[in-house]
């Protein structure tokens, strides 16, 4: 009798873990759903890599190689993601400290303190709070009881500015995808000023 009483517990406490993961998975998910879609010239841009560059190379944004914004000086050092609340803009550094993309975002109403992080699950593929389909989910960490994380909107749409309090860092499509490509669990990330 004792036994069952104990499996019986065991099963549930592994139930509500399962179904906390699977609750922040879908809530960082839907926190991207934040964020304004980007600019039309601006997508573009991004998705247009320079004449012999690759994609992750290039110059984002319209930017030449001489107008991309420097990695910010205090962001720490090795491979990681510097994500800057004031410029509101995400540099992906190799291990090399060079740049392999740099690109603008949109936060949510709630952001990070600064600090140094590091990306704790990721979600291909899910829906947004407000329905829109989202992907390339990176989440860092959870701030508020907001769980605080990188993607982008299949559609491009911009997100209900009504949603409630959300963590999502927005960004175009392509450069979702390079930071999903960069950034697997563990990657460092970097938040400063």
């Amino acid at each position: 009798m004792a036994v069952s009483s104990s499996g019986k517990i065991v099963a549930g406490l592994t139930a509500v873990a399962l179904a906390a993961v699977g609750f922040l998975t879908y809530q960082a998910a839907a926190s991207a759903s934040d964020r304004p879609a980007a600019p039309k010239d601006r997508a573009a841009a991004s998705a247009s890599p320079e004449p012999g560059g690759s994609e992750d190379a290039g110059p984002e944004s319209g930017e030449t190689a001489d107008e991309k914004p420097a990695v910010p000086a205090d962001s720490g050092t090795g491979l990681r993601v510097v994500y800057s609340l004031g410029a509101e803009r995400v540099w992906l550094v190799g291990e090399n400290e060079q740049p392999t993309r740099t690109y603008e975002v949109w936060p949510s109403a709630v952001s990070p303190a600064p600090g140094e992080y590091a990306v704790v699950s990721r979600a291909e593929s899910v829906a947004g709070s407000d329905g829109v389909p989202i992907e390339h989910s990176v989440v860092f960490t959870t701030t508020e009881g907001v769980v605080i994380g990188f993607s982008a909107a299949v559609d491009g749409s911009k997100p209900d500015p009504d949603a409630g309090k959300t963590g999502g860092i927005r960004a175009t499509r392509e450069d979702g995808a390079a930071m999903w490509k960069f950034a697997p669990v563990g990657t460092k990330v970097v938040v400063v000023p």
